[in-house]
């Protein structure tokens, strides 16, 4: 054979062996940023399908009422009002202005239709998930790992509150920065510089203003410089004998301890800041160590970390409350939980070469301290919402460990995504099921009742949840949830039911810890008693009213600021009471103490003393009306008026019918005393307004209808000149 044909041959086989080794062009083209990208779609478009049954549910009244459905400034939308008093509001006992600007944002776009508000809550949630895998994979080098946390925190049931309570657009939304601020911060570690630490510090800022939560960033970013980041080493090397002629992985230099947490000193101010801001929010909810006691806080912290532990491996009965014992966990509870954690802390310091472990676990530890009850507000004892954020530290732990016994086995990658699409189908079975606790109010408080014990809150909201209105509560969502409920007296002796149960489990509290539990107890009595006269049970209602209005006087002793106005609320209901089996002059006294309650921090606080000062006016004006005292009934629906004029400049959707129907009554004085021409004013500034009102609601149509017979016989009376 010639050369040249032996070294065509050669060339020829080479050809074919390079052909057959070539991988296909789909190969080429899922590898790199390339993959990521096509896993990061996948799994936010996953996530989206997990939860889009969200958008068909309706908003629970529990904080929802206070951050869309009857908040007056969410519903101007985005102006420059709504940024000023977003800016400077503590409603709902946190400053949190991005957070309050997100639901103005979905009101102007959607308003009420609680769709769009439910969807942008599920789209944030996939960001995150997208966001979060991103940033493990950039920052560990290793995308099944990092595709295994974002996974399981897109899909874990525990996170399904935070998604689907519109209220806790918060959560998801501070996430989003937080992860974001992480993001900058790796580019800042890339090449230090104070315009790159300056974008850190001010998405740090921006979480901090959509929920004080991630106020533990600095704490997580000296984490991450030791794992992933590896600034520095814990063990092998001390750090503080780490010199900056050593460098990272990345050629980085290594840096000191001290040097790192220099470094983080200006987003600890941000923290500080934001912790004073918040302690002074949440002042009104906060509890006292006389209420609940340093012990008590220790050892409820001491079982809240296991029970979010339990939670993660066995996602079953989560609640949308968990209410708070009224002292000290059972012993077994707290010894089990304190072995629990000192057992897995031990296996971290015993295994801590495999630096994912210390990093995940005090990211566990750490960011859940703002929320473990220390600091005790309110008296849930956890929540689920709590653990968005410190329970990826745990799927780190899982994943990252996972990973490295597969490879130390030398599992085959197929049996790696068939286990791990095992679980994560399983998971999201459970989140499925969890959502659709979430359709209505209904539903998510009676699941509440049947997964917890001793329960009043969600007994109370089940009661709330059947006799308003405004809940939606009609038959056709409520047929079949509990036995019978397809009438409203059905649905009356229902919550009755609720209401007798949460007393009695108040009054037990009580006696264990009346400081806590008293004002639960007056709160409850005082709802009770409202559902009491709504059915004509004057007796039972006067019952449940003289002993709300015996337990505020008591607190209001000890704490004016606290207690006076509820307890010008029950006073005010005793004299409805009074009033309608005609104890007049008993009605009048009750009516006249609330009125002082009223007034005596209405300089102080006006916003929150109006709406009860509006209707003590009005229920009195009634009752001087019906003891012939015309010129006392007259000013004190003028001082009504004025007061729902106030209150509707802020909110006209809730009082612009209290303003239209106090003119009505007005017009109706000045007619019978002959003053023609303020009478006719009167009368046609309600019309105006129920006619505008009617234009939106179809049941302001007889209010109308009225108002225009009364303009007629004026008119018959003394014709318009």
């Amino acid at each position: 054979m010639s050369r040249a044909k032996t070294l065509s041959k050669t060339r020829a086989q080479g050809r074919k062996k390079l052909n057959a080794k070539a991988p296909p062009r789909s190969a080429r083209f899922l590898t790199g940023g390339n993959l990521n990208a096509v896993l990061g779609i996948v799994l936010a478009a996953v996530t989206v399908a997990l939860y889009s049954p969200a958008g068909g549910y309706s908003f629970i009244a529990v904080d929802d009422r206070d951050y869309v459905t009857a908040n007056p400034h969410i519903h101007a939308g985005i102006s420059w009002s709504t940024i000023k008093w977003a800016s400077t509001s503590i409603e709902a006992s946190n400053w949190h202005p991005l957070t309050w600007l997100s639901h103005a944002l979905d009101y102007q776009l959607f308003a009420l239709n609680p769709a769009g508000h439910h969807w942008d809550s599920v789209l944030i949630h996939a960001l995150n998930a997208v966001l979060l895998f991103l940033l493990l994979t950039w920052a560990t080098k290793r995308v099944g790992p990092g595709l295994l946390v974002a996974a399981l925190f897109a899909l874990h049931p525990i996170n399904v509150e935070s998604v689907a309570w519109v209220a806790e657009r918060k959560n998801v939304l501070s996430t989003l920065f937080f992860f974001l601020a992480i993001g900058a911060y790796g580019w800042y570690v890339r090449r230090p510089d104070w315009r790159r630490y300056l974008l850190v510090a001010a998405l740090f800022a921006a979480g901090l203003m959509a929920k004080p939560m991630v106020i533990t960033l600095p704490f997580v970013l000296l984490l991450l410089d030791y794992w992933p980041l590896d600034r520095a080493r814990l063990g092998g090397t001390p750090l503080d004998r780490i010199g900056s002629g050593r460098s990272t992985s990345d050629g980085s230099p290594w840096l000191a301890f001290s040097k790192l947490l220099l470094e983080k000193v200006p987003l600890l101010f941000l923290s500080a800041a934001s912790a004073w801001i918040t302690l002074r929010a949440q002042k009104s909810a906060m509890r006292t160590v006389e209420e609940f006691a340093l012990a008590i806080r220790i050892e409820n912290a001491i079982v809240g970390y296991s029970l979010y532990l339990w939670k993660l491996i066995w996602p079953v009965r989560l609640a949308a409350y968990y209410p708070h014992p009224a002292s000290t966990p059972p012993a077994w509870q707290v010894i089990l939980s304190a072995i629990i954690l000192s057992g897995v802390t031990a296996l971290v310091v015993v295994f801590r070469r495999k630096r994912y472990l210390p990093v995940g676990w005090l990211w566990f530890l750490g960011t859940l301290v703002p929320v473990i009850g220390l600091v005790q507000v309110g008296d849930a004892a956890i929540a689920d919402r709590y653990a968005y954020v410190p329970l990826i530290g745990i799927f780190v732990m899982i994943a990252c460990s996972l990973d490295d016994w597969a490879e130390a086995k030398k599992v085959r990658t197929v049996w790696r995504v068939v286990s791990a699409l095992f679980v994560l189908t399983a998971l999201s079975f459970a989140t499925s099921r969890q959502l659709g606790y979430w359709e209505n109010e209904y539903t998510l408080w009676s699941h509440t009742l049947a997964v917890t014990e001793q329960n009043p809150y969600a007994h109370e909201v089940v009661a709330a949840a059947l006799t308003d209105p405004d809940l939606s509560m009609t038959a056709s969502n409520t047929a079949g949830l509990s036995a019978g409920l397809d009438t409203e007296q059905k649905r009356m002796d229902e919550a009755r039911q609720h209401y007798e149960e949460a007393v009695k489990i108040r009054r037990e509290l009580a006696q264990q810890n009346p400081d806590a539990y008293l004002s639960y107890l007056a709160t409850t009595l005082n709802d009770w008693g409202s559902l009491d006269l709504r059915q004509k049970r004057m007796d039972e209602a006067r019952q449940h009213f003289e002993e709300a209005a015996k337990i505020r006087r008591k607190l209001a002793q000890q704490n004016p600021d606290a207690y006076l106005l509820r307890l010008a609320t029950t006073l005010n209901n005793l004299g409805n009471v009074d009033q309608l089996q005609n104890r007049l002059d008993e009605a009048r006294q009750d009516y006249k103490e609330a009125l002082k309650f009223y007034n005596q921090p209405t300089r102080q606080n006006p916003d929150a003393c109006l709406p009860g000062l509006a209707l003590t006016l009005t229920d009195l004006g009634s009752l001087d009306f019906r003891q012939k005292r015309m010129e006392e009934a007259r000013q004190h629906f003028e001082g009504s008026l004025r007061a729902y004029r106030q209150l509707a400049q802020e909110n006209p959707d809730a009082y612009q019918p209290s303003v239209a129907q106090t003119l009505n009554v007005l017009g109706f004085f000045a007619e019978n005393q002959n003053q023609i021409e303020e009478s006719r004013a009167r009368y046609q500034e309600a019309l105006s307004i129920l006619q505008k009102l009617s234009q939106r609601n179809r049941r302001y149509a007889g209010d109308v209808a009225r108002v225009e017979a009364s303009l007629r016989e004026l008119a018959l009376k003394a014709p318009a000149q």
